[in-house]
C-alpha cells in the first residue's frame, strides 16, 4: 500500500489479521512501526532537506511583563557554525492584523504573535531564534544572546486576584456560557433542610507529552514549504502558516503522520512553528526547531481554577438547589474559556440551578485545552460536593446519585439521545463490590493504612463536526481510505481502517487509512473525543458510496447473479458482493473491477452533522468511577489500589484501544489527584518545577488494578456508526472518586488538588 502513496508511509495491518468487525478487540496497526522505530515524528525528518538541515534554538524572556530595550547578538553570531539570530528586528515580514493569527481553535482576543515586536507579555516568551549548522552550535550560541529589558510590574496567581474577576467574552466559536438561572436557587438553598457550601481549588497542570513540540520545515527548490509539525491538525497548522506569512495554500504542506501524545497541547499551533518558518524564509534553507522540556512549560496549561459549590436537599436526599460558580485564569491578551460549571446543570435532576463562570486576566501565557477541559475541574468540584452532601444526609453516595437521576437534561429539558448512566452505576458497583462498603468513615484499617472507598459520576459532550473522506479500491483488492485526520496516540489509524474493512468486507491487511497531511480531504482538529463520530462517519459514508458503485458494476456484468436485485438485498463479505439470501452467489470485488476494465474506483463523502435532528437531544457520554485507596496518615501517603470505570459511550468501535484510552485516562486522573501541579515563583512570574524530575506524574509504582467496563449503548443521533467518544470521559470523575475515598478512609475532607502528603497529614 505504501507504494501507492510514495509521499507518506501509511501503516498497514500485518498479514494474517483477517476479517474484522467493529466492536471487537483489534491490535493497533501502527504498533509495529512505533516499537521498531519506523514511525517518524516531527523532529525525525532530515534526509528530505536536499540543501542540508539547519537547526534553530529558541531564546526565551526572563521577565513576565515589559519591553525589550536591546538584544546583543554579536557574541552568538561569532560562534562557529552560527548563521543567524532571528529577532523582532530582522524577522521576515509577517501580517499585522490579529485575524491572521487566529487558528481554528483560537479563543476571543488578540493571539500571541512570536517575535512581532518588543513587548513582553509573559515569562518564557520567545525573544530570539539562533540558527546554526548543528544543534549543539545553536544551543551554545543561544546562551550567549544578551537581552536587556524595561521591566513592568506583573500579576500572576489566580487566588491573589479573585477580586478582579469578570465575565468572559462570548466571541469564541463553540463556547457555551452557563445557561440562565433555573428556578430560584439561592432562596431554595436558604430554605432547605440539609446544605453544603464548600470551596475547591485546582492547581495548574502542564500536558508534558513524551514528544516535545517540534517543526521541521523542508524548503523545496521552488520555495514550497513541506512542514512536519507536532500538531493535532495538519490543516490548522497549514492555515496558520499561510495566513501569518501571506503564503498561498499551494505553497505550504503540513504533515503529522505520527504524534507522540498531545492531550490538547497540539490543538493550537505552538510558537516553534512560526519561528521555524521565519528562519526557513529568511535563510532560504530547511530548518528544524525543537523545544526543550523546560520550554514545554512556557506555553499554555490547564488553568488554575477556584470553585464554590452550594448544594441543598430535603431530608430524603432530593436535591432542592445547585449553585456552582467558578473563576479561572486567562492571559491579558486572550479570553481562554472552558465549560466548568455547565456540567452541574446536566448531571442531576433539580428545579433550582444557578451557574456562574468568570475569568481573571494575568501576565501569563493563555491557558489551553487539556484532556477533558473544564469537566476535569468542574465535575470534580460537583462530585466532591455531592459526596459531602451524602454524609450530611447520612446516605450512601451512590444512593444519593440514583435518587436524583435525571431522566431528561435538567438545563433545557431535552431528552437524551441515549443515556446509560444508570447501567454504569449498576455494573460498576457490582464489579467493585460497592454493596459491602460501610457508610461511616474510618471503618477499616489494615496495618498502618486506612482503607476507603469512593465513587463519582462522569460526563462529557458527545460531539460530531464536519469532515470529508475519500475511498479508493484498487484492482488488486486493496482499499485506501483518506482524510486529514490525526492520530495523537488514540488509535485513529486502526479504527478507521477497521470501519472501512468491515464495510467493504475486506481483510484488515488489505486496508490502509491515510491521515496526517494537509492536502488530504478536510478533517477537524483531533480533540473533544469527536474523531470517531466525525471522521469515522465520513469514512463510513465514503465506503457506502463505493459499495453502491461496485454493486452497479456487478449488476451490469454478464451473467450477473443479481440483475434485478436492489442494493438492500446484497452484502459485502469476505471480499465479495453477494445476495444476502444466497451465500453462493458471490462475486469477488477484484472480479468486478476486472470485468469493468478498471484499475481502480473512487468515491468521496462529505459528513455534515444533522444539526436540525441533533439539536432536539442532549448528547453526552457518561461514566461511573469506583475507587479504593489506602492511606498512611503518619506519612501522608495515598495508594490507589483499585479502580473500576464503567463507561457508556455509544458503540465501541475497538474494545482493545478504547479500553486503553480509558485506562490511560484513569492513570492521568490519579496523577492529577495526587501528584500534578506546576508551582510558580510569583516574584518572577515563572514556573519553577519545569522538568519531569520536579513536575511529578504518576509512575508504575503508583498504579495498581484498573478495570474498564463498557456499558452497551448505541447512539444513532450522535453518529451513523452509533459511536460517541472515549478519549475524555475516562479522566472525568477520577480525582473526585480518589478524594471521596480519602475522606471515607480518614474522615478528612480535601478540597484542593493535588492531594499531596502535607494536605493528607494536616489537621
Amino acid at each position: 500500500m505504501s507504494a501507492l502513496i510514495p509521499a507518506l508511509r501509511t501503516p498497514v495491518a500485518d498479514a494474517g489479521t483477517g476479517y474484522v468487525q467493529t466492536g471487537t478487540p483489534v491490535a493497533r496497526i501502527d504498533g509495529r512501526d512505533k516499537v521498531t522505530g519506523a514511525a517518524r515524528y516531527a523532529a525525525d525528518y532530515a534526509d528530505e532537506a536536499q540543501d542540508g538541515l539547519l537547526h534553530g534554538v529558541i531564546v526565551n524572556s526572563s521577565i513576565a511583563r515589559g519591553r525589550i530595550t536591546q538584544i546583543d547578538t554579536a557574541q552568538a553570531l561569532a560562534q562557529p557554525g552560527v548563521l543567524d539570530v532571528v529577532t523582532h528586528l530582522n524577522r521576515p515580514k509577517i501580517r499585522t492584523f490579529d485575524l491572521f493569527y487566529k487558528d481554528m481553535t483560537a479563543p476571543a482576543g488578540a493571539p500571541f504573535r512570536p517575535l512581532y515586536d518588543e513587548r513582553i507579555v509573559c515569562n518564557g516568551q520567545p525573544v530570539a531564534l539562533v540558527v546554526a549548522q548543528t544543534f549543539e552550535a545553536a544551543r551554545h550560541a543561544a546562551a550567549l544572546v544578551r537581552v536587556d529589558y524595561e521591566q513592568e510590574a506583573h500579576e500572576t496567581g489566580l487566588l491573589a486576584h479573585l477580586a478582579r474577576r469578570r465575565q468572559p467574552s462570548r466571541l469564541k466559536a463553540g463556547y457555551a456560557p452557563p445557561p440562565d438561572e433555573k428556578g430560584h436557587a439561592e432562596q431554595a438553598w436558604q430554605d432547605a433542610a440539609v446544605k453544603v457550601d464548600a470551596q475547591y481549588v485546582s492547581g495548574v497542570e502542564h500536558h508534558n507529552p513524551m514528544e516535545m513540540f517540534a517543526s521541521t520545515v523542508i524548503r523545496g527548490a521552488d520555495g514550497h514549504l513541506t512542514i512536519y509539525d507536532k500538531t493535532q491538525s495538519s490543516q490548522n497548522s497549514r492555515w496558520y502558516v499561510s495566513r501569518v506569512f501571506g503564503l498561498g495554500k499551494s505553497k505550504v504542506t503540513v504533515r503529522n503522520p505520527y504524534v507522540g501524545g498531545a492531550f490538547g497541547a497540539g490543538l493550537r499551533p505552538q510558537y516553534q512553528l512560526p519561528l521555524a518558518v521565519m528562519a526557513a524564509l529568511r535563510l532560504e534553507r530547511s530548518v528544524r526547531v525543537v523545544m526543550t522540556r523546560q520550554q514545554m512549560f512556557t506555553f499554555g496549561h490547564r488553568p488554575e481554577t477556584w470553585q464554590r459549590v452550594k448544594l441543598a436537599a430535603s431530608p430524603d436526599g432530593l436535591l432542592r438547589a445547585i449553585i456552582h460558580e467558578a473563576v479561572a485564569e486567562t492571559s491579558r491578551f486572550e479570553d481562554y474559556v472552558e465549560k466548568v460549571v455547565n456540567w452541574s446543570g446536566q448531571l442531576y435532576a433539580c428545579e433550582n440551578i444557578r451557574l456562574s463562570y468568570q475569568l481573571v486576566g494575568l501576565d501569563q501565557y493563555s491557558p489551553m485545552d487539556m484532556r477533558a477541559p473544564g469537566a476535569a475541574h468542574g465535575v470534580h468540584a460537583l462530585e466532591v460536593a455531592m459526596d459531602e452532601l451524602s454524609y450530611a444526609l447520612g446516605m450512601d453516595p451512590l444512593a444519593l446519585r440514583l435518587k436524583n437521576y435525571a431522566q431528561r437534561n435538567p438545563a433545557d429539558d431535552l431528552p437524551y439521545s441515549t443515556k446509560e448512566l444508570r447501567a454504569c452505576y449498576a455494573q460498576g458497583a457490582a464489579r467493585f463490590g460497592w454493596e459491602g462498603r460501610p457508610l461511616a468513615p474510618r471503618s477499616r484499617k489494615e496495618g498502618n493504612e486506612w482503607v476507603g472507598w469512593g465513587m463519582a459520576s462522569g460526563i462529557w459532550d458527545a460531539m460530531q463536526m464536519f469532515a470529508r473522506a475519500s475511498a479508493v479500491l484498487y484492482a488488486d483488492g486493496r482499499l485506501l481510505v483518506s482524510s486529514a485526520a490525526s492520530d495523537i496516540g488514540t488509535g485513529t489509524y486502526t479504527v478507521m481502517a477497521t470501519i472501512a474493512a468491515e464495510e467493504l468486507g475486506l481483510p484488515l491487511e488489505q486496508v490502509a487509512f491515510q491521515l496526517g497531511d494537509s492536502t488530504l480531504p478536510v478533517a477537524p482538529v483531533e480533540g473533544g473525543s469527536s474523531h470517531v463520530a466525525t471522521v469515522g462517519s465520513a469514512v463510513h459514508g465514503a465506503c457506502q458510496k463505493l459499495k453502491k458503485q461496485l454493486f452497479k458494476l456487478a449488476r451490469g456484468m454478464a451473467n450477473s447473479p443479481f440483475p434485478d436485485a436492489s442494493f438492500a438485498e446484497v452484502e459485502f463479505v469476505e471480499g465479495q458482493v453477494r445476495l444476502r439470501r444466497e451465500r453462493h452467489s458471490g462475486i469477488a470485488l477484484t472480479a468486478v473491477l476486472a470485468a469493468a476494465g478498471k484499475a481502480s474506483i473512487a468515491e468521496k463523502y462529505l459528513l455534515l452533522p444533522n444539526v436540525l435532528k441533533q439539536r432536539k437531544y442532549a448528547r453526552a457520554v457518561h461514566s461511573a468511577v469506583f475507587c479504593e485507596v489506602r492511606v498512611d496518615e503518619e506519612l501522608g501517603t495515598v495508594r490507589v489500589t483499585r479502580v473500576v470505570s464503567a463507561v457508556a459511550a455509544g458503540r465501541i468501535m475497538n474494545t482493545k484501544t478504547a479500553a486503553s484510552q480509558v485506562s490511560g485516562a484513569v492513570v492521568w486522573g490519579i496523577s492529577a489527584a495526587l501528584h500534578e501541579e506546576t508551582q510558580m515563583d510569583h516574584a518572577f512570574g515563572r514556573f519553577m518545577n519545569h522538568s519531569l524530575a520536579e513536575y511529578h506524574v504518576a509512575v508504575n509504582a503508583d498504579i495498581h488494578a484498573i478495570e474498564v467496563l463498557f456499558v452497551e449503548e448505541d447512539d444513532r443521533i450522535v453518529s451513523s456508526l452509533g459511536a460517541k467518544g472515549v478519549g475524555e470521559i475516562g479522566i472525568v470523575g477520577v480525582a473526585a472518586a480518589v478524594s471521596n475515598a480519602i475522606y471515607h478512609a480518614t474522615g478528612r475532607r480535601l478540597r484542593s488538588t493535588p492531594m499531596t502528603p502535607d494536605k493528607v497529614m494536616a489537621d
